[in-house]
């Protein structure tokens, strides 16, 4: 029997694309356990839509993913560039993929401008959280995939083969 798919940040898996070169990676038990009951499948959204990696950090200014998506916030760079456009592209992009791939759910960095499902930066480069979504996961959420993060593998792993957001 095929295993259902799961996508995953890239960076989680390992792979060196976040905004300043590095991954972070996470191992373990549960880890392991993801492994076995899915196929894991990687994506960046933001390398997807297009951004360099090392880049300069970003944050959404004026409200989250779903803001964006709809015209009324857009996300900026610490350097002060408009990098909107290549957020949207790559969760459109992202989406692709996992409809590709059939994914089951989504499991993503916590609070990223493209892959939080709790909460995001505010936007203003101070390091404060609020509540909110990424875009790519705003998207996926958008089109009925479920975005866990990897604060969750464990109620993951615990909602089954069709996991629903926890």
């Amino acid at each position: 029997m095929k295993k259902p798919t799961l996508l995953v940040s890239a960076c989680l898996l390992g792979q060196p694309v976040r905004y300043d070169g590095r991954s972070k990676p996470v191992s373990g038990p549960d880890w392991e356990a993801l492994g076995q009951r899915f196929e894991l499948i990687p994506a960046c959204p933001e390398c997807i839509g297009g951004l360099p990696t090392p880049r300069p950090a970003a944050e959404i200014a004026g409200g989250d993913g779903n803001d964006v998506l709809a015209g009324s916030a857009r996300v900026w760079s610490a350097a002060g560039d408009d990098v909107t456009p290549a957020f949207i592209d790559g969760a459109r992009r992202t989406l692709e993929i996992a409809a590709e791939h059939r994914c089951a759910a989504a499991l993503l960095k916590a609070n990223s401008p493209s892959c939080g499902n709790r909460r995001i930066y505010d936007g203003s480069f101070s390091s404060t959280l609020r509540e909110g979504r990424g875009v790519a996961a705003s998207l996926l959420e958008r089109h009925g995939i479920p975005v866990w993060n990897e604060e969750e593998v464990d109620a993951l792993l615990e909602a089954g083969d069709r996991p629903m957001p926890g």
